[in-house]
């Protein structure tokens, strides 16, 4: 149960650090697009992190039951 968690602890934190990445993207738009289309990039590389988490969070707690 501890394992699960921590994993949903780190879903959390990298969900808050994709919204700040997506806020960031859209502000620098208007001023920056270099900025702004880097921040998508590591945002999109968030999101990836984000889903193979919810599969293992979603598997573990098939398997705890």
């Amino acid at each position: 149960m501890a394992n699960l968690n921590r994993l949903l602890e780190k879903k959390t934190r990298l969900k808050q650090k994709y919204r700040q990445l997506v806020e960031d993207a859209y502000n620098f738009r208007q001023t920056d697009h270099a900025l702004s289309d880097f921040s998508e990039y590591k945002a999109t590389k968030v999101l990836n992190k984000i889903n193979k988490l919810k599969f293992v969070i979603r598997d573990n707690k098939l398997q705890a039951n």
